[in-house]
């Protein structure tokens, strides 16, 4: 009796072992511990045992139905495990799929690149609300109400003495207004106009520049930008300082460049000129110092304002500003 034991339990550990799925693993548990399964047969038949064996022939039977109880329920969990894999499509032998790491956006490099040259000269960096009062846009800056230079700036207005402001310039006399001479200042950020072509966007980046002391002149205005267009592109890009106007300055200039595409020699991009205008500059307008109570006899300044998408269009040979804010990765991985 105790070999029979022995041998049911051999059997059916071989049979579940050798078992494929479900089915016949579902099969061999009927055929070993279903009602007429074998060993149930076993326990049925320990009564015709002699009365000795069979405390022990029971007891070793349950031990064995215990035994296999177990064995059919992990091997029915295994197939499962591998019918799930299987359905699923997953290849777990497969390399896992790397993570796309982004990087920074191109007007966001061309930025930060402007903001380290400036750092670097010994320029501070201020900041302002992109929601500023009629004031410091454009009154504070010698623009005043029914002013015509208002047309040149298609203006959002929030409300009658609110806007979007349309250019970072605000930050100067708010700066000026809170700080004694000598004043040196960069003021990166957004701004905002009612335009958009292949050119012009209604909110694109700018960085104002201001520096403010006493013997101030146009020579020193040129030195710096002078600096820095050099620093930007290479020291073999020519530059020139051609007569324009700003309220905010007198007198001003617009800053042209040597084209970057045709070196010169006249194509599309320079309307056949060889030049870039690149950013306007000036000297401070002594109105702008008289409305941050600076004494106009002893300090003298200059400014300067340079748009960022088009710095970053003329480095890098875009031809539409727009492609810097539709999203496609295509064109911001080049980056």
């Amino acid at each position: 009796m105790q070999n029979s034991i022995v041998d049911i339990e051999k059997e059916a550990f071989q049979s579940i072992e050798q078992a494929q799925d479900s089915d016949q693993l579902e099969q061999l548990s009927i055929e070993y511990l279903g009602r007429k399964g074998v060993l149930t047969k076993f326990l049925r038949n320990i009564s015709s045992l002699p009365e000795n064996e069979r405390p022990g022939a029971g007891k070793n039977a349950n031990i064995l139905k215990g035994k296999l109880e177990r064995a059919f329920k992990s091997a029915f969990s295994k197939i499962e495990a591998a019918t799930d894999i299987d359905f699923t499509g997953i290849d777990v032998t497969l390399p896992g799929r790397p993570a796309h790491i982004g990087s920074l956006h191109p007007v966001t490099q061309v930025t930060k690149e402007v903001c380290d040259i400036f750092l670097r000269l010994g320029f501070d960096i201020a900041e302002g609300p992109e929601v500023e009062t009629d004031y410091y846009n454009f009154e504070a800056l010698n623009i005043p109400k029914y002013h015509p230079a208002r047309d040149m700036q298609d203006t959002f207005y929030v409300s009658e003495n609110i806007v979007l402001r349309t250019h970072t310039s605000p930050s100067q006399p708010r700066v000026m207004e809170k700080t004694k001479p000598p004043v040196r200042i960069i003021a990166p950020g957004k701004v905002f106009r009612c335009d958009s072509d292949i050119t012009h966007t209604p909110m694109f980046h700018q960085v104002e520049g201001l520096m403010v002391d006493e013997n101030i002149s146009f020579g020193d205005l040129k030195g710096i930008l002078t600096t820095f267009v050099h620093q930007f592109f290479d020291k073999e890009t020519s530059l020139r300082f051609r007569p324009s106007f700003f309220p905010f300055t007198e007198p001003s200039a617009e800053v042209d460049i040597r084209c970057v595409m045709c070196k010169g020699e006249g194509c599309r991009i320079c309307s056949k000129t060889g030049w870039l205008e690149v950013l306007g500059s000036g000297m401070v307008h002594p109105a702008v110092f008289e409305n941050v109570g600076y004494d106009t006899d002893k300090y003298t300044g200059f400014a300067f304002g340079v748009g960022i998408e088009r710095l970053a269009m003329l480095k890098y040979g875009i031809d539409d500003i727009r492609k810097f804010f539709e999203n496609d990765i295509r064109f911001l991985r080049q980056f």
